[in-house]
Protein backbone atom coordinates (compact mmCIF):
# COMPACT_ATOMS: atom_id res chain seq x y z
CA UNK A 1 0.00 0.00 0.00
CA UNK A 2 2.83 2.35 -0.86
CA UNK A 3 2.21 5.89 -2.01
CA UNK A 4 3.43 7.04 -5.39
CA UNK A 5 5.44 10.24 -5.72
CA UNK A 6 2.16 12.13 -6.03
CA UNK A 7 0.54 10.30 -3.10
CA UNK A 8 -1.92 8.54 -5.42
CA UNK A 9 -3.32 5.29 -4.03
CA UNK A 10 -4.66 2.46 -6.20
CA UNK A 11 -7.81 1.78 -4.17
CA UNK A 12 -9.33 -0.59 -6.74
CA UNK A 13 -6.40 -3.02 -6.32
CA UNK A 14 -6.09 -2.58 -2.56
CA UNK A 15 -6.97 -5.42 -0.21
CA UNK A 16 -8.17 -4.93 3.35
CA UNK A 17 -5.66 -2.59 5.02
CA UNK A 18 -4.78 -2.88 8.69
CA UNK A 19 -5.36 -0.07 11.16
CA UNK A 20 -1.63 0.63 11.22
CA UNK A 21 -1.51 0.86 7.42
CA UNK A 22 -4.51 3.19 7.34
CA UNK A 23 -3.12 5.49 10.04
CA UNK A 24 0.24 5.55 8.25
CA UNK A 25 -1.45 6.49 4.98
CA UNK A 26 -3.59 9.19 6.59
CA UNK A 27 -0.53 10.64 8.33
CA UNK A 28 1.53 10.63 5.12
CA UNK A 29 -1.24 12.40 3.23
CA UNK A 30 -1.97 14.78 6.10
CA UNK A 31 1.53 15.88 7.09
CA UNK A 32 2.18 18.14 4.06
CA UNK A 33 -1.21 19.84 4.48
CA UNK A 34 -0.76 20.14 8.26
CA UNK A 35 2.67 21.71 7.85
CA UNK A 36 1.24 24.18 5.34
CA UNK A 37 -1.65 25.02 7.65
CA UNK A 38 0.61 25.44 10.68
CA UNK A 39 3.04 27.59 8.73
CA UNK A 40 0.08 29.64 7.54
CA UNK A 41 -0.99 30.14 11.14
CA UNK A 42 2.51 31.16 12.21
CA UNK A 43 2.53 33.70 9.42
CA UNK A 44 -0.92 34.90 10.47
CA UNK A 45 0.50 35.46 13.95
CA UNK A 46 3.30 37.54 12.49
CA UNK A 47 0.82 39.34 10.23
CA UNK A 48 -1.49 40.09 13.16
CA UNK A 49 1.45 41.17 15.32
CA UNK A 50 2.65 43.55 12.59
CA UNK A 51 -0.75 45.21 12.45
CA UNK A 52 -1.37 44.85 16.20
CA UNK A 53 1.75 46.84 16.98
CA UNK A 54 0.20 49.81 15.19
CA UNK A 55 -2.57 49.79 17.82
CA UNK A 56 -5.93 48.32 18.81
CA UNK A 57 -7.76 50.39 16.18
CA UNK A 58 -5.74 48.78 13.40
CA UNK A 59 -6.50 45.27 14.63
CA UNK A 60 -10.17 46.15 15.09
CA UNK A 61 -10.49 47.57 11.57
CA UNK A 62 -9.34 44.28 10.05
CA UNK A 63 -11.39 42.26 12.53
CA UNK A 64 -14.53 44.17 11.61
CA UNK A 65 -14.50 43.03 7.97
CA UNK A 66 -12.83 39.65 8.51
CA UNK A 67 -16.14 37.79 8.69
CA UNK A 68 -17.14 39.17 5.28
CA UNK A 69 -13.80 38.17 3.78
CA UNK A 70 -14.39 34.66 5.18
CA UNK A 71 -17.78 34.59 3.50
CA UNK A 72 -16.39 35.49 0.09
CA UNK A 73 -13.45 33.15 0.53
CA UNK A 74 -15.90 30.38 1.44
CA UNK A 75 -17.86 30.96 -1.76
CA UNK A 76 -14.64 30.68 -3.77
CA UNK A 77 -13.73 27.49 -1.93
CA UNK A 78 -17.17 25.99 -2.56
CA UNK A 79 -16.99 26.43 -6.32
CA UNK A 80 -13.45 25.01 -6.42
CA UNK A 81 -14.68 22.02 -4.41
CA UNK A 82 -17.41 21.34 -6.95
CA UNK A 83 -14.73 20.43 -9.48
CA UNK A 84 -11.98 19.02 -7.23
CA UNK A 85 -14.26 16.38 -5.64
CA UNK A 86 -15.17 15.20 -9.14
CA UNK A 87 -11.47 15.05 -9.97
CA UNK A 88 -10.83 12.86 -6.90
CA UNK A 89 -13.56 10.39 -7.86
CA UNK A 90 -12.53 10.33 -11.54
CA UNK A 91 -8.89 9.68 -10.64
CA UNK A 92 -10.02 6.92 -8.26
CA UNK A 93 -12.03 5.39 -11.11
CA UNK A 94 -8.99 5.52 -13.43
CA UNK A 95 -10.63 8.10 -15.74
CA UNK A 96 -7.71 10.50 -15.92
CA UNK A 97 -8.70 12.09 -19.24
CA UNK A 98 -12.14 12.98 -17.86
CA UNK A 99 -10.44 14.37 -14.74
CA UNK A 100 -8.35 16.70 -16.91
CA UNK A 101 -11.42 17.85 -18.84
CA UNK A 102 -13.23 18.54 -15.58
CA UNK A 103 -10.23 20.56 -14.41
CA UNK A 104 -10.29 22.70 -17.56
CA UNK A 105 -14.01 23.37 -17.20
CA UNK A 106 -13.30 24.38 -13.61
CA UNK A 107 -10.76 26.94 -14.79
CA UNK A 108 -13.30 28.65 -17.08
CA UNK A 109 -16.12 28.77 -14.56
CA UNK A 110 -14.02 29.67 -11.51
CA UNK A 111 -12.34 32.56 -13.33
CA UNK A 112 -15.74 33.93 -14.37
CA UNK A 113 -17.09 33.63 -10.84
CA UNK A 114 -13.97 35.23 -9.35
CA UNK A 115 -14.40 38.28 -11.56
CA UNK A 116 -18.10 38.50 -10.67
CA UNK A 117 -17.65 38.50 -6.90
CA UNK A 118 -14.73 40.91 -7.29
CA UNK A 119 -17.12 43.42 -8.88
CA UNK A 120 -19.76 42.89 -6.18
CA UNK A 121 -17.23 43.28 -3.35
CA UNK A 122 -15.83 46.49 -4.84
CA UNK A 123 -19.33 47.96 -4.91
CA UNK A 124 -20.02 47.28 -1.23
CA UNK A 125 -16.55 48.20 0.12
CA UNK A 126 -17.34 51.89 0.91
CA UNK A 127 -20.39 51.10 3.06
CA UNK A 128 -19.52 47.71 4.56
CA UNK A 129 -17.93 48.99 7.82
CA UNK A 130 -21.04 51.12 8.49
CA UNK A 131 -23.37 48.17 7.84
CA UNK A 132 -21.32 46.08 10.30
CA UNK A 133 -21.68 48.67 13.06
CA UNK A 134 -18.03 49.75 13.15
CA UNK A 135 -17.01 52.73 15.27
CA UNK A 136 -16.02 55.92 13.41
CA UNK A 137 -12.30 55.66 14.17
CA UNK A 138 -11.92 52.31 12.38
CA UNK A 139 -14.31 52.67 9.42
CA UNK A 140 -11.83 54.29 7.02
CA UNK A 141 -9.11 51.67 7.47
CA UNK A 142 -11.66 48.84 7.38
CA UNK A 143 -13.08 50.08 4.08
CA UNK A 144 -9.64 50.42 2.50
CA UNK A 145 -8.58 46.97 3.65
CA UNK A 146 -11.71 45.40 2.17
CA UNK A 147 -11.32 47.34 -1.09
CA UNK A 148 -7.87 45.85 -1.68
CA UNK A 149 -9.12 42.41 -0.70
CA UNK A 150 -11.96 42.75 -3.23
CA UNK A 151 -9.49 43.56 -6.02
CA UNK A 152 -7.57 40.37 -5.24
CA UNK A 153 -10.57 37.99 -5.29
CA UNK A 154 -9.95 36.36 -8.71
CA UNK A 155 -6.58 35.20 -7.39
CA UNK A 156 -7.76 33.24 -4.29
CA UNK A 157 -10.57 31.75 -6.39
CA UNK A 158 -8.10 30.31 -8.90
CA UNK A 159 -5.52 29.40 -6.25
CA UNK A 160 -8.15 27.37 -4.39
CA UNK A 161 -9.11 25.56 -7.60
CA UNK A 162 -5.50 24.72 -8.45
CA UNK A 163 -4.64 23.73 -4.88
CA UNK A 164 -7.69 21.53 -4.25
CA UNK A 165 -7.42 19.92 -7.70
CA UNK A 166 -3.80 18.96 -7.05
CA UNK A 167 -4.71 17.61 -3.61
CA UNK A 168 -7.67 15.60 -4.88
CA UNK A 169 -5.59 14.18 -7.72
CA UNK A 170 -3.22 12.85 -5.06
CA UNK A 171 -0.52 15.55 -4.92
CA UNK A 172 -0.59 16.90 -1.36
CA UNK A 173 3.03 18.07 -1.25
CA UNK A 174 3.13 20.67 -4.02
CA UNK A 175 0.16 22.84 -2.91
CA UNK A 176 1.32 22.55 0.69
CA UNK A 177 4.81 23.79 -0.20
CA UNK A 178 3.42 26.65 -2.27
CA UNK A 179 1.01 27.69 0.50
CA UNK A 180 3.98 27.80 2.88
CA UNK A 181 5.78 29.99 0.35
CA UNK A 182 2.74 32.29 0.20
CA UNK A 183 2.91 32.83 3.94
CA UNK A 184 6.55 33.87 3.83
CA UNK A 185 5.83 36.19 0.90
CA UNK A 186 2.99 37.73 2.90
CA UNK A 187 5.36 38.60 5.74
CA UNK A 188 7.98 40.04 3.37
CA UNK A 189 5.48 42.17 1.49
CA UNK A 190 3.85 43.33 4.75
CA UNK A 191 7.27 44.36 6.06
CA UNK A 192 7.63 46.83 3.22
CA UNK A 193 4.01 47.99 2.83
CA UNK A 194 2.78 48.37 6.42
CA UNK A 195 5.58 50.41 7.96
CA UNK A 196 7.20 53.69 6.83
CA UNK A 197 10.83 54.04 5.78
CA UNK A 198 12.92 53.45 8.89
CA UNK A 199 16.37 52.60 10.16
CA UNK A 200 17.24 49.17 11.50
CA UNK A 201 20.41 47.80 13.07
CA UNK A 202 21.83 44.66 11.46
CA UNK A 203 25.10 43.08 12.60
CA UNK A 204 26.07 46.38 14.19
CA UNK A 205 25.36 48.43 11.08
CA UNK A 206 22.51 50.92 10.79
CA UNK A 207 20.58 50.52 7.55
CA UNK A 208 17.77 52.54 6.01
CA UNK A 209 14.88 50.25 5.00
CA UNK A 210 12.26 51.42 2.54
CA UNK A 211 8.65 51.31 3.66
CA UNK A 212 5.42 52.52 2.07
CA UNK A 213 3.87 53.33 5.46
CA UNK A 214 0.36 52.28 4.41
CA UNK A 215 -0.62 50.66 7.71
CA UNK A 216 -3.73 48.51 7.51
CA UNK A 217 -4.03 49.02 3.75
CA UNK A 218 -0.43 47.87 3.40
CA UNK A 219 -1.33 44.59 5.11
CA UNK A 220 -4.06 44.03 2.51
CA UNK A 221 -1.70 44.82 -0.37
CA UNK A 222 0.97 42.48 1.00
CA UNK A 223 -1.49 39.62 1.33
CA UNK A 224 -2.93 40.22 -2.15
CA UNK A 225 0.50 40.23 -3.81
CA UNK A 226 1.52 37.04 -1.98
CA UNK A 227 -1.69 35.39 -3.15
CA UNK A 228 -1.20 36.37 -6.79
CA UNK A 229 2.39 35.10 -6.88
CA UNK A 230 1.39 31.78 -5.30
CA UNK A 231 -1.58 31.38 -7.64
CA UNK A 232 0.71 31.78 -10.67
CA UNK A 233 3.06 29.06 -9.39
CA UNK A 234 0.08 26.76 -8.67
CA UNK A 235 -1.18 27.32 -12.21
CA UNK A 236 2.20 26.48 -13.75
CA UNK A 237 2.44 23.26 -11.74
CA UNK A 238 -1.07 22.18 -12.75
CA UNK A 239 -0.58 22.97 -16.43
CA UNK A 240 2.94 21.66 -16.97
CA UNK A 241 4.00 19.35 -14.11
CA UNK A 242 1.01 17.46 -12.67
CA UNK A 243 0.95 13.73 -13.43
CA UNK A 244 -2.85 13.79 -13.60
CA UNK A 245 -3.87 17.31 -14.69
CA UNK A 246 -1.17 18.56 -17.07
CA UNK A 247 -2.47 19.98 -20.35
CA UNK A 248 0.15 17.96 -22.27
CA UNK A 249 -1.69 14.75 -21.30
CA UNK A 250 -4.98 15.62 -23.05
CA UNK A 251 -8.45 16.81 -22.11
CA UNK A 252 -10.79 19.40 -23.63
CA UNK A 253 -12.37 22.74 -22.76
CA UNK A 254 -15.95 21.97 -23.76
CA UNK A 255 -18.44 22.67 -20.97
CA UNK A 256 -20.27 19.43 -20.28
CA UNK A 257 -23.73 19.45 -18.78
CA UNK A 258 -23.14 16.51 -16.44
CA UNK A 259 -19.90 18.05 -15.12
CA UNK A 260 -21.58 21.39 -14.52
CA UNK A 261 -24.59 19.81 -12.79
CA UNK A 262 -22.33 17.68 -10.61
CA UNK A 263 -20.31 20.78 -9.68
CA UNK A 264 -23.51 22.61 -8.74
CA UNK A 265 -24.74 19.68 -6.64
CA UNK A 266 -21.54 19.91 -4.62
CA UNK A 267 -20.92 23.66 -4.70
CA UNK A 268 -24.39 25.07 -3.99
CA UNK A 269 -24.94 23.22 -0.67
CA UNK A 270 -21.33 23.99 0.29
CA UNK A 271 -21.81 27.67 -0.55
CA UNK A 272 -25.04 27.58 1.44
CA UNK A 273 -23.08 26.11 4.35
CA UNK A 274 -20.41 28.82 4.13
CA UNK A 275 -23.09 31.51 3.85
CA UNK A 276 -24.80 30.15 6.96
CA UNK A 277 -21.57 30.04 8.92
CA UNK A 278 -20.24 33.38 7.77
CA UNK A 279 -23.51 35.27 8.16
CA UNK A 280 -23.46 33.79 11.65
CA UNK A 281 -19.94 35.19 12.09
CA UNK A 282 -21.13 38.55 10.76
CA UNK A 283 -24.03 38.46 13.21
CA UNK A 284 -21.50 37.73 15.96
CA UNK A 285 -19.51 40.78 14.82
CA UNK A 286 -22.67 42.89 15.09
CA UNK A 287 -23.18 41.55 18.62
CA UNK A 288 -19.55 42.24 19.58
CA UNK A 289 -19.12 45.66 17.88
CA UNK A 290 -21.14 47.61 20.51
CA UNK A 291 -18.85 46.19 23.23
CA UNK A 292 -16.08 48.53 22.04
CA UNK A 293 -12.76 48.53 20.20
CA UNK A 294 -10.94 46.43 22.82
CA UNK A 295 -13.50 43.63 22.53
CA UNK A 296 -13.47 43.71 18.72
CA UNK A 297 -9.65 43.60 18.66
CA UNK A 298 -9.47 40.84 21.31
CA UNK A 299 -12.06 38.77 19.46
CA UNK A 300 -10.29 39.16 16.10
CA UNK A 301 -6.87 38.26 17.51
CA UNK A 302 -8.29 35.34 19.52
CA UNK A 303 -9.73 33.89 16.31
CA UNK A 304 -6.26 34.16 14.77
CA UNK A 305 -4.70 32.55 17.85
CA UNK A 306 -7.21 29.70 17.85
CA UNK A 307 -6.36 28.87 14.24
CA UNK A 308 -3.04 27.55 15.55
CA UNK A 309 -5.09 24.78 17.16
CA UNK A 310 -7.63 23.88 14.49
CA UNK A 311 -5.58 24.19 11.29
CA UNK A 312 -4.03 20.71 11.76
CA UNK A 313 -7.58 19.40 11.73
CA UNK A 314 -8.19 21.03 8.36
CA UNK A 315 -5.02 19.39 7.02
CA UNK A 316 -6.30 15.99 8.10
CA UNK A 317 -9.73 16.87 6.71
CA UNK A 318 -8.13 17.58 3.31
CA UNK A 319 -6.50 14.16 3.38
CA UNK A 320 -9.85 12.61 4.30
CA UNK A 321 -11.52 14.27 1.30
CA UNK A 322 -8.85 12.91 -1.05
CA UNK A 323 -8.95 9.35 0.35
CA UNK A 324 -12.74 9.10 0.48
CA UNK A 325 -13.17 10.65 -2.98
CA UNK A 326 -10.67 8.33 -4.65
CA UNK A 327 -11.88 5.21 -2.81
CA UNK A 328 -15.53 5.88 -3.70
CA UNK A 329 -14.51 6.49 -7.31
CA UNK A 330 -12.85 3.05 -7.19
CA UNK A 331 -16.07 1.55 -5.72
CA UNK A 332 -14.35 0.76 -2.41
CA UNK A 333 -16.80 2.18 0.11
CA UNK A 334 -15.58 -0.27 2.74
CA UNK A 335 -12.16 1.38 2.64
CA UNK A 336 -13.71 4.86 2.60
CA UNK A 337 -15.51 4.20 5.88
CA UNK A 338 -12.50 2.70 7.65
CA UNK A 339 -10.17 5.45 6.47
CA UNK A 340 -12.62 8.15 7.56
CA UNK A 341 -12.69 6.81 11.13
CA UNK A 342 -8.89 6.62 11.24
CA UNK A 343 -8.74 10.23 10.07
CA UNK A 344 -11.21 11.27 12.80
CA UNK A 345 -9.14 9.48 15.44
CA UNK A 346 -5.99 11.23 14.27
CA UNK A 347 -7.68 14.64 14.05
CA UNK A 348 -9.19 14.43 17.54
CA UNK A 349 -5.86 13.32 19.03
CA UNK A 350 -3.87 16.12 17.41
CA UNK A 351 -6.36 18.88 18.21
CA UNK A 352 -6.78 17.71 21.82
CA UNK A 353 -3.04 18.13 22.27
CA UNK A 354 -3.13 21.52 20.52
CA UNK A 355 -6.01 22.60 22.78
CA UNK A 356 -3.89 21.71 25.80
CA UNK A 357 -1.07 23.90 24.49
CA UNK A 358 -3.50 26.72 23.69
CA UNK A 359 -4.98 26.72 27.20
CA UNK A 360 -1.63 26.99 28.97
CA UNK A 361 -0.03 29.23 26.35
CA UNK A 362 -2.83 31.77 25.89
CA UNK A 363 -1.03 34.63 27.63
CA UNK A 364 2.15 34.03 25.66
CA UNK A 365 0.22 33.94 22.37
CA UNK A 366 -1.36 37.31 23.05
CA UNK A 367 1.93 38.82 24.16
CA UNK A 368 3.02 38.29 20.55
CA UNK A 369 -0.16 39.57 18.97
CA UNK A 370 -0.85 42.89 20.64
CA UNK A 371 0.88 45.64 22.57
CA UNK A 372 -2.40 46.69 24.25
CA UNK A 373 -2.61 45.37 27.83
CA UNK A 374 -6.42 45.25 27.89
CA UNK A 375 -6.59 43.39 24.58
CA UNK A 376 -4.00 40.89 25.84
CA UNK A 377 -5.85 40.15 29.07
CA UNK A 378 -9.30 39.77 27.53
CA UNK A 379 -8.02 37.78 24.54
CA UNK A 380 -6.15 35.26 26.68
CA UNK A 381 -9.23 34.67 28.85
CA UNK A 382 -11.59 33.94 25.96
CA UNK A 383 -9.00 31.73 24.24
CA UNK A 384 -8.89 29.46 27.28
CA UNK A 385 -12.65 28.97 27.03
CA UNK A 386 -12.34 27.71 23.47
CA UNK A 387 -9.62 25.17 24.31
CA UNK A 388 -12.21 22.81 25.84
CA UNK A 389 -14.11 22.55 22.55
CA UNK A 390 -11.16 21.51 20.36
CA UNK A 391 -11.58 17.67 20.47
CA UNK A 392 -15.16 17.76 19.20
CA UNK A 393 -14.35 20.62 16.84
CA UNK A 394 -11.75 18.28 15.32
CA UNK A 395 -14.38 15.60 14.84
CA UNK A 396 -16.64 18.00 12.94
CA UNK A 397 -13.79 19.19 10.68
CA UNK A 398 -12.59 15.72 9.68
CA UNK A 399 -16.10 14.31 9.30
CA UNK A 400 -16.94 17.20 6.99
CA UNK A 401 -13.87 16.34 4.89
CA UNK A 402 -15.04 12.72 4.58
CA UNK A 403 -18.58 13.73 3.60
CA UNK A 404 -17.23 16.14 0.98
CA UNK A 405 -15.08 13.41 -0.53
CA UNK A 406 -18.29 11.43 -1.04
CA UNK A 407 -19.90 14.47 -2.66
CA UNK A 408 -22.25 15.06 0.28
CA UNK A 409 -22.29 18.79 1.01
CA UNK A 410 -26.02 19.13 1.71
CA UNK A 411 -26.00 17.43 5.11
CA UNK A 412 -23.15 19.63 6.46
CA UNK A 413 -25.08 22.69 5.29
CA UNK A 414 -28.22 21.68 7.15
CA UNK A 415 -26.32 20.69 10.30
CA UNK A 416 -24.39 23.95 10.36
CA UNK A 417 -27.60 25.95 9.91
CA UNK A 418 -29.08 24.35 13.02
CA UNK A 419 -25.82 24.53 14.94
CA UNK A 420 -24.81 28.11 14.13
CA UNK A 421 -28.18 29.84 14.38
CA UNK A 422 -29.96 27.52 16.78
CA UNK A 423 -27.12 27.23 19.28
CA UNK A 424 -24.29 29.77 18.85
CA UNK A 425 -26.20 32.93 17.91
CA UNK A 426 -29.10 32.21 20.25
CA UNK A 427 -26.80 31.59 23.22
CA UNK A 428 -24.66 34.63 22.35
CA UNK A 429 -27.70 36.92 22.42
CA UNK A 430 -28.70 35.48 25.78
CA UNK A 431 -25.24 35.63 27.39
CA UNK A 432 -23.70 38.86 26.05
CA UNK A 433 -25.86 41.24 28.15
CA UNK A 434 -24.55 39.50 31.28
CA UNK A 435 -21.04 38.31 30.33
CA UNK A 436 -19.95 40.57 27.47
CA UNK A 437 -17.37 39.03 25.11
CA UNK A 438 -17.02 36.04 27.44
CA UNK A 439 -20.62 35.13 26.61
CA UNK A 440 -19.88 35.00 22.87
CA UNK A 441 -16.98 32.59 23.38
CA UNK A 442 -18.86 30.38 25.84
CA UNK A 443 -21.64 30.10 23.24
CA UNK A 444 -19.05 29.32 20.57
CA UNK A 445 -17.46 26.53 22.62
CA UNK A 446 -20.81 24.91 23.40
CA UNK A 447 -21.88 25.10 19.76
CA UNK A 448 -18.66 23.46 18.53
CA UNK A 449 -19.18 20.57 20.97
CA UNK A 450 -22.77 20.16 19.78
CA UNK A 451 -21.63 20.22 16.15
CA UNK A 452 -18.94 17.59 16.71
CA UNK A 453 -21.37 15.17 18.36
CA UNK A 454 -23.88 15.49 15.52
CA UNK A 455 -21.21 14.90 12.86
CA UNK A 456 -19.99 11.76 14.63
CA UNK A 457 -23.54 10.42 14.63
CA UNK A 458 -23.86 11.12 10.88
CA UNK A 459 -20.53 9.43 10.14
CA UNK A 460 -21.50 6.38 12.20
CA UNK A 461 -24.85 5.94 10.43
CA UNK A 462 -23.04 5.61 7.09
CA UNK A 463 -25.70 6.94 4.72
CA UNK A 464 -23.15 9.34 3.24
CA UNK A 465 -21.30 6.34 1.73
CA UNK A 466 -24.11 5.85 -0.75
CA UNK A 467 -23.56 9.30 -2.25
CA UNK A 468 -21.69 9.81 -5.53
CA UNK A 469 -21.52 12.94 -7.66
CA UNK A 470 -22.73 11.28 -10.86
CA UNK A 471 -19.42 11.21 -12.70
Amino acid sequence: MALSKTNYLNFSAMGKPTVKQMLTTVVMLSVPAILAQLTSVVMQYIDAAMVGNIGADASASIGLVSTTTWLLSGLCSSLAMGFSVQIAQLVGAGRDDDARSTFRQGILLCLSFGLLICAVALCISPNLPTWLGGEPEIKRDASRYFFVYALSLPSPQMRMLFSSSLQCSGDMKTPSFLNIMMCFLDVVFNFFFIYPTRKITLFGFELAVFGAGLGVMGAAIGTALADYVTMLFMMLVCIFKSDKLSFRLGGNWRIRKNTLLAALRISVPSAFEHAIMCTGYICSTLIIAPLGTVSVAAHSLAVTAESFCYMPGYGIGSASTTIVGQSIGAERRDIAKRFSWCAVLLGVSVMTFMGFLMFFGAEFMFSLLSSDVLVRSLGADILKIEAFAEPLYAASIVCTGALRGAGDTLVPGILNLVSMWGVRITLSLLLVPHLGLYGVWIAMALELCFRGIIYLVILARGKWLRRQVGI
